[in-house]
């Protein structure tokens, strides 16, 4: 996987920090607290490994994550408050994302002309071609090579999917 190298720790923080939630009596969090935080940890790791293929072609994650929705849209095109809910992020976010994006020629904003008051993301052909590199360069280097099985990788989601529901990420 790509990002930078380091030397991994010689033991888990994160156990060492269980270990001092059960012995401050908080035995009824602690696995929580683990669970919790090594989700938090693994996102970090996982977001450096994906900037780093990124950022050769100038995207972030989350300029990414626009190009993609667009491409898997029929049309290539989205109007930008939908791709805000889609991606579950801040309208400003993505007013900020879909700026860069048009400033770096992988977007066009355009009228929307279904309705006049909104304003569509549509992806031009550099953002296409540059959506595709990066999603090839994922699945080889991030997606394709996580070191659990399948298996697990299938357990892992929906365990984690249960908990996104159960907290209201989703219906």
């Amino acid at each position: 996987m790509s990002g930078t190298v380091r030397t991994p720790l010689r033991r888990d923080p994160i156990e060492l920090a269980r270990s001092n939630w059960i012995g401050n009596g908080w035995s009824d969090a602690a696995d929580g607290m683990a669970l919790v935080t090594s989700i938090m940890r693994l996102q970090q790791v996982f977001l450096g490994r994906v900037e780093g293929v990124l950022r050769p072609h100038g995207v972030t994650f989350a300029r990414y994550e626009v190009l993609r929705l667009l491409a898997f849209s029929r049309s290539g095109s989205m109007p930008v408050g939908k791709i805000g809910q889609r991606l579950q992020v801040h309208p400003a976010s993505v007013t900020n994302a879909v700026q860069r994006l048009e400033d770096a020629g992988l977007v066009r904003r355009e009228a929307n002309p279904d309705d006049g008051r909104s304003v569509l993301a549509a992806l031009t052909p550099k953002g296409r071609r540059t959506v595709e590199r990066c999603t090839d360069e994922l699945n080889a280097q991030i997606f394709s090579l996580l070191p659990i099985s399948l298996a697990e990788q299938r357990r892992a989601f929906r365990a984690l999917r249960g908990i996104r529901q159960a907290v209201g990420d989703f219906a």
